[in-house]
């Protein structure tokens, strides 16, 4: 007992000395797959580093990581180099941001068969075997969900505050309240900075005035209520997301977009709680 206790002390302790130049862990989550959490992740990563800031992205999403399409990277090779008489894996720095994906590692055509303690062990190397070096802040596009490896990220990493991302549907709700539960419970108590909704309205471009609220209205505004947490954005589900999803060139690189000024509102808002707590 005495040595499994030592061992998870030398483990913290190195997790605590590979992340200390990180200020501020961003946590992106959800409730369940599908709600477009990576894209909103990657869209909180670009337009915090718009804003002058040093910013990491984490691909943890051990089941569907997606950082290596979103950025056109999936055919790079990850390179290493020697620290300290460490071995680090070097992240690969695109549009201002340094990332590392756990889809570097796995074949995309196969699917995870990894239980819970190898995928957590997974994610906690893919985290302190990178060299991030000095950053503001690390955005950590997690696991959906509420299972062992959600909780192995947030326990062992100091995490600053998290970002919790949803869609109109009730089903979407429901399952982010779940998550949302975890985060709050009193064992790991993660600051919540806000909620996401995410496809939240459609506007044509020919009727910019216009919302059509496709897969319906007010949930994500009743669950913040319910929760006492704060709605912090509302993006709207756009075929010009898609299609520079699918470019490797995400929305939030354009600067005139409305769907560029959604991301960098909430950049801002992220930035201000953050840094101001």
């Amino acid at each position: 007992m005495t040595n499994m206790f030592e061992e998870k002390k030398r483990k913290q302790e190195a997790i605590n000395v590979a992340m200390s130049k990180i200020k501020h862990v961003i946590a992106v989550a959800s409730g369940k797959g599908g709600v477009g959490k990576s894209t909103v992740a990657a869209n909180i990563a670009i337009s915090l580093a718009k804003k002058g800031y040093k910013v990491g992205l984490a691909d943890a999403d051990i089941y569907g990581p997606s950082v290596p399409t979103l950025f056109n990277i999936e055919n790079e090779q990850v390179m290493a180099t020697e620290i300290d008489g460490k071995q680090l894996m070097l992240p690969f720095e695109k549009f201002g941001i340094k990332m590392m994906s756990v889809g570097f590692f796995v074949d995309k055509e196969k699917p995870m068969l990894w239980r819970g303690p190898m995928a957590a062990n997974t994610l906690t190397q893919l985290l302190t075997e990178t060299h991030w070096g000095e950053l503001d802040f690390m955005v950590l596009d997690m696991p959906p969900g509420t299972g062992d490896i959600q909780l192995t990220l947030v326990q062992q990493f100091s995490v600053t505050g998290s970002i919790f991302v949803c869609t109109p549907q009730q089903l979407a709700v429901a399952d982010v309240r779940r998550a949302v539960n975890m985060f709050k419970n009193d064992q790991i108590a993660i600051p919540i900075i806000g909620l996401v909704e995410n496809m939240a309205y459609f506007t044509p471009k020919e009727l910019p005035n216009n919302k059509y609220y496709i897969f319906g209205k007010g949930g994500a505004e009743a669950l913040a209520k319910e929760l006492d947490v704060e709605l912090i954005a509302q993006i709207p589900i756009s075929m010009d997301i898609s299609e520079t999803n699918d470019n490797g060139n995400p929305i939030s690189l354009e600067f005139s977009s409305p769907e560029a000024e959604c991301f960098m509102d909430l950049a801002e808002k992220i930035a201000s709680k953050t840094i101001k707590k």
